[in-house]
């Protein structure tokens, strides 16, 4: 009797080796992501291990890159794509401005850079960025909460990668699929997947507009969300009318008597104090010695919703002896700090702003409040003083107790909203605005992968093409790779400095 041989395929083992993996978490614990973090990310990679061995993430139409990046795939949004990008002649002009816009703006990014890394070698300092700070990822940076800067963060990401999928189609090329790149429940990506094969013959110019279509859009976007910020700002006002300090000086007058910050001054005098103009207005008629008597409103607090009012007898400082003093002496001094006469009233307050300020640091874009010309070079730098305001208020879009003496107006959103929904509304326009800044200045950062890098490759190739007319394919295409690829390493490097060198020190 014979055997039957039978033709079995044994599939190969993968062998996976931990130890990357283990020592990576390890770097990222030493260097100072909170343990819970770590331990996230420790679970979350198991996950996708385990899910990518059973098959799991295949039934998904997803992908595992990069060891803990979920690539999320779907095709919903081909039709509407399709529908917009009809118009192929209006989006390849907007293409060719993204080109140039993005070029421009690259300019500042890398400028930028280099003032920062020269900065950091010539007074390095002994404070450095944590590691879970050195990347945007909503509720693990520390100065970033989770819900609003996450939703506005898979908006931009959408529109993002939607307008990328707008200039493949407006030029003819055909997308796999859209998606989102995620780390447990946050997104930190998105994309949009042309076909590779298209993509490799489009000409260059064509892909450049691919490239600058993404962080173009978000730097428009920037500027149209900033304008609907400053109109929902316009709807906030105050609670109760007045000036206050944002710090008392010490020594000063003001402490002495016992005048708090954000206390709201409502009268000096019996003479209303409403605006801070009002304020300086009652102030110059008072001398230094003078008693004048404070009427103020306590600082407000979520927990005590009522404010009590007191009136405080304050003897007035002066002016000139207080500059004298902090001077000592120097005239010149005194003339740069605003000047002073003798016998001039001096209360000893800082930052005197009134109840609206938080609000007004937006809506003068729509209030008319500067010269057009004036508005637009503050509208214009506006998200870069953004960029600090979360940084320095741990998190916060404004100082809470001014974010307190704020309440709906009486325009039609303030009354269908609310003051809470007002506010709301302000913290995602708030993140809206900085999520978009940031994302399109960061890919525009000249090194590969962002979209800057892609551009410069596809512009040093077509520079070298026309300079060195006649030359091999091969060799223009090897010699602009080469070019790109250091230049990526320099960026690379300048990045590294201000993140490097005050861990050596």
């Amino acid at each position: 009797m014979r055997a039957a041989c039978t033709d079995v395929s044994v599939e190969p083992v993968v062998r996976r080796s931990f130890l990357l993996p283990i020592v990576t978490l390890y770097l990222l614990y030493v260097l100072g992501m909170p343990t819970l973090v770590v331990l996230f990310l420790a679970a979350w990679y198991a996950a996708l291990i385990y899910s990518e061995d059973m098959g799991y993430l295949d039934r998904l139409n997803a992908t595992r890159v990069l060891g803990i990046i979920l690539m999320l795939r779907t095709n919903r949004g081909k039709r509407a794509l399709n529908f917009i990008s009809k118009r192929r002649g209006f989006w390849r002009k907007f293409g060719e401005f993204s080109i140039w816009l993005c070029f421009i703006v690259m300019l500042l990014v890398v400028l930028l850079l280099f003032a920062s890394a020269i900065q950091t070698a010539i007074s390095p300092s002994d404070d450095y960025i944590p590691a879970r700070d050195l990347v945007f990822i909503p509720g693990v940076t520390s100065f970033i909460p989770f819900w609003w800067p996450a939703l506005a963060l898979i908006v931009t990401l959408v529109i993002h990668e939607y307008s990328h999928g707008i200039q493949a189609r407006a030029h003819g090329m055909n997308l796999r699929s859209f998606g989102l790149l995620m780390v447990g429940p946050i997104p930190i990506g998105a994309f949009a997947e042309p076909e590779e094969e298209e993509m490799s013959r489009a000409p260059r110019r064509e892909r450049m507009r691919l490239f600058a279509a993404g962080p173009s859009i978000n730097i428009l976007a920037t500027y149209l969300v900033l304008i609907l910020l400053s109109s929902v700002s316009s709807g906030l006002v105050a609670q109760n009318e007045g000036i206050h300090a944002r710090a008392i000086i010490e020594g000063s007058a003001a402490e002495e008597y016992g005048l708090m910050p954000y206390e709201t001054i409502t009268h000096i005098n019996g003479m209303p104090t409403g605006e801070y103009s009002q304020f300086s207005d009652v102030m110059d008629t008072l001398s230094s010695g003078e008693v004048a008597v404070f009427t103020v409103l306590s600082s407000p607090s979520p927990d005590i919703p009522e404010r009590a009012q007191r009136d405080i007898d304050i003897t007035l400082d002066d002016r000139y002896e207080y500059l004298y003093e902090l001077c000592e002496g120097d005239l010149g001094c005194i003339e740069n700090s605003g000047g002073a006469e003798q016998g001039e009233a001096f209360l000893g307050v800082y930052g005197a702003v009134s109840a609206t300020a938080a609000a007004d640091g937006y809506s003068y874009i729509v209030d008319g409040e500067y010269p057009i010309g004036l508005t637009s070079v503050l509208a214009v730098f506006q998200p870069l003083v953004m960029l600090q305001t979360p940084i320095s208020l741990d998190g916060q879009t404004m100082i809470l107790e001014e974010r307190e003496m704020l309440e709906a107006g009486t325009g039609l959103v303030g009354s269908v909203l609310g003051t809470d929904g007002m506010l709301m509304l302000f913290d995602f326009l708030f993140w809206l605005v900085w999520v978009n800044f940031l994302l399109g200045f960061a890919n525009l950062i000249p090194m590969v992968p962002f979209d800057g890098g892609h551009m410069v490759r596809d512009a040093v190739h077509s520079t070298l093409k026309f300079i060195q007319r006649g030359a091999h394919p091969l060799k223009i295409e090897s010699l602009a790779n080469r070019i790109s690829s250091i230049s990526s390493f320099f960026i690379l490097f300048i990045l590294a400095i201000p993140v490097i060198i005050p861990r050596l020190l």
